[in-house]
């Protein structure tokens, strides 16, 4: 048996396509059919390594019953929310208005309108714990349709007028634009309030990584280092024990490297195992800038690991990355990942107690019944009980992952969700150009241009028309605002590492066609959707900043950047004003905002502007590595008029290193060395 998602591309929408449900993807034949019919639509939204999901699909859609229930009185659809996270966007909204909370499964129903009035989240095949059960909730929302239809309208467009009401915000906004240093303060002072200063990160579990909160604590750490009044120890200290508490936590792969999607407990031992790329791209990024701030070779270990994982399991053949791998395997939560105490010491021989005294490997396990591998003591302490050096004890260690790597490789593995998006891939360019920037490694700077070229040309339609989603050959679905304002991003990473203006004059191209088709001209802001898109039921504006970075606050970064590199007044004013009628939020509630906190400290603080004109190749490796946030770097060997800050720098003999500031350079220098205590006298006197 199977039903209308069996020609789909999705991973997930393909695991529900021999369902006895009668799934549709989301497009006209279900939405027309819906209102010939006039009945309800039951939209279902989840993802390939969404455990939850799996849960539900066992439990009730593959259910004949369940499933009779369902066709004989809903329209049903699934959607991959990575593939349509607009529609997800809105739907979410929706269902965290009615009931307060959301999360994936997301079950919601609609008029035959497309209209929202009823949803949650995962329901069981019994009812328990004040749950009700799935078909209990299926039995009441077809008889309330048939019975209440009037009041269903109503609220349907109730709901759906509250939604348009909530994304109306900036339109009549007055804000001026005031970037202060106690406002800064204030910030780092609300992140630091809601932190968990024994394990690291933010609030309670579960807990996620929260990258962009980390990388604004670095920031404030350095750059207020010389005011002894400020916060900027406890910083840097909150800012490093998260990496630390993540890196030596059951959320990374102790093993074969790279990070889950989040923790499900305080200390983060437990994930849900699904490993997301975007969080892989966040966490180099955040990593790299940790390993320039610190000089810390764990973070640069780690950079090296995660990047191996992304290239062993996550690499397309012609350049791209996959999106995702599951959580289950064999129907089980993490048994891909878990070891048994006698396995390891079978697989591990003399090495074996060492090693489980490293990892917190027993007979009893640390996670129901088996063990996820950890870190609780540190090398010293472990080699010093043993009666070995750490270099001995470092050898061990490696040997064993490489065995249990090994052995790992022969298991059922998981899932692989092997479409490629476009703004994910794009978060996974910046990272590795970040990466080179910390570490040097040319193949990291290789990496990220081929898989630029690859995006370039997967991803464009004839007419300029970016995509979102590519698989097979084939590229689907007009690009987001978040696919854009990353790829822009990108382009601008990829060209301060490179030098090469090509990436350069692509990103001003694609920043021309995202005001073109996104912008609100009453706010500055941009919608989430292109202009024209006719199947959703209105254009929601995003700027939270969730498991990933705001596009709002990336676009807002990104004009910044561009508004000086090109010389375009007005785009720095606009990123400008979208900084400002968020900053109340933003410092109230910094773990929500965290990348337009990068922007308003960006704003507050200036960016610095510098060049490098002549023999720029080893000395532009040189400054990379140096922790620079809030600056652009451009380099040439000539002078360049079609750049404002390259016009007129004649190239010295080897080089003149230029600092600036809104185009008003001081006297240039020879060496790096010089650069920098120009850097540090303005920093020191000017913060």
């Amino acid at each position: 048996m199977s039903n209308h998602l069996l020609y789909e591309t999705s991973p997930y929408l393909l695991q529900h396509a021999h369902n006895p449900v009668d799934w549709y993807p989301w497009g006209a034949e279900a939405l027309e059919r819906a209102v010939k019919e006039d009945k309800p639509i039951l939209v279902s939204i989840g993802y390939a390594a969404c455990h939850w999901c799996h849960v539900m699909e066992r439990e009730s859609f593959e259910d004949a019953v369940t499933a009779k229930l369902m066709n004989e009185q809903f329209i049903n659809i699934k959607i991959d929310r990575e593939e349509r996270p607009d529609l997800d966007h809105i739907y979410m909204d929706a269902v965290q208005t009615m009931t307060g909370s959301g999360g994936w499964p997301l079950n919601v129903f609609l008029t035959p309108a497309g209209k929202p009035f009823y949803g949650g989240t995962y329901y069981p095949p019994q009812a328990y714990a004040n749950r009700p059960s799935w078909k209990d909730v299926l039995t009441a929302v077809a008889a309330a349709f048939k019975e209440k239809r009037e009041e269903i309208e109503k609220q349907a467009e109730g709901l759906t007028g509250q939604l348009v009401e909530a994304n109306a915000f900036g339109i009549n906004d007055t804000a001026t634009v005031s970037f202060t240093q106690d406002e800064a303060d204030a910030s780092g002072s609300n992140i630091l309030k809601q932190s968990d200063t024994v394990w690291g990160g933010f609030g309670r579990a579960p807990k996620f990584p929260q990258t962009q909160t980390i990388r604004y604590l670095l920031r404030y750490s350095v750059l207020e280092a010389a005011r002894p009044e400020s916060l900027a120890i406890k910083a840097r200290d909150q800012a490093l024990l998260s990496l630390d508490k993540m890196i030596e936590g059951g959320i990374y792969d102790q093993v074969g490297g790279g990070f889950a999607r989040y923790a499900t407990d305080t200390e983060w031992l437990a994930p849900h195992f699904e490993k997301m790329l975007y969080d892989n791209a966040l966490l180099v990024t955040t990593l790299s800038e940790a390993f320039q701030v610190t000089q810390d070779l764990r973070y640069r270990q780690c950079i090296q690991e995660t990047i191996t994982f992304i290239e062993r399991e996550l690499l397309h053949p012609q350049g791209g990355f996959y999106a995702a791998l599951d959580a289950d395997s064999e129907g089980e939560e993490g048994k891909f990942y878990v070891w048994d105490k006698e396995e390891t010491d079978r697989l591990l021989g003399a090495d074996a107690a060492l090693f489980a005294a490293y990892y917190d490997i027993s007979e009893t396990g640390n996670w129901e019944g088996k063990n996820i591998l950890r870190i609780l003591r540190s090398k010293d302490t472990v080699a010093a009980e043993q009666g070995i050096s750490v270099q001995e004890l470092d050898a061990v260690l490696e040997r064993g992952k490489a065995r249990l790597l090994e052995a790992r490789a022969a298991r059922v593995r998981p899932a692989l969700d092997d479409k490629v998006l476009l703004g994910w891939n794009a978060l996974m360019n910046t990272a590795y150009g970040k990466a080179f920037e910390a570490t040097g490694d040319e193949s990291y700077k290789t990496r990220a241009v081929s898989n630029m070229e690859f995006l370039l040309e997967a991803f464009a339609r004839k007419d300029g028309q970016l995509l979102h989603v590519w698989k097979d050959g084939n590229a689907k679905y007009p690009a987001f605002l978040d696919d854009y304002a990353y790829l822009i991003e990108a382009l601008l990473q990829l060209y301060r590492i490179s030098a090469d203006s090509r990436w350069l004059f692509k990103a001003r191209e694609i920043g021309e066609k995202v005001q073109r088709d996104f912008v609100e001209i009453a706010t500055g802001y941009f919608y989430y959707t292109p202009e024209g898109q006719q199947d959703v039921i209105f254009r929601k504006k995003e700027v939270y900043d969730g498991a990933t970075p705001s596009g709002n606050a990336v676009m807002a970064k990104n004009l910044l950047e561009l508004a000086v590199l090109f010389d375009i007044p007005g785009w720095q004013l606009q990123a400008e004003r979208m900084i400002a009628q968020l900053s109340h939020a933003i410092i109230r509630y910094p773990t929500s905002f965290g990348g337009w906190m990068l922007n308003f400290y960006q704003v507050h603080k200036g960016l610095k502007e510098i060049v490098l004109s002549g023999n720029y190749q080893v000395p532009l490796q040189a400054l990379l590595q140096q922790f620079l946030p809030h600056s652009v770097i451009m380099a040439t060997a000539h002078a360049d008029e079609r750049f404002p800050l390259l016009s007129g720098k004649e190239p010295g003999d080897p080089l003149w290193i230029y600092l600036c500031e809104h185009y008003a350079c001081q006297q240039p220098v020879r060496t790096t060395d010089e650069l920098f205590q120009l850097i540090n006298n303005k920093k020191d006197g000017a913060a």
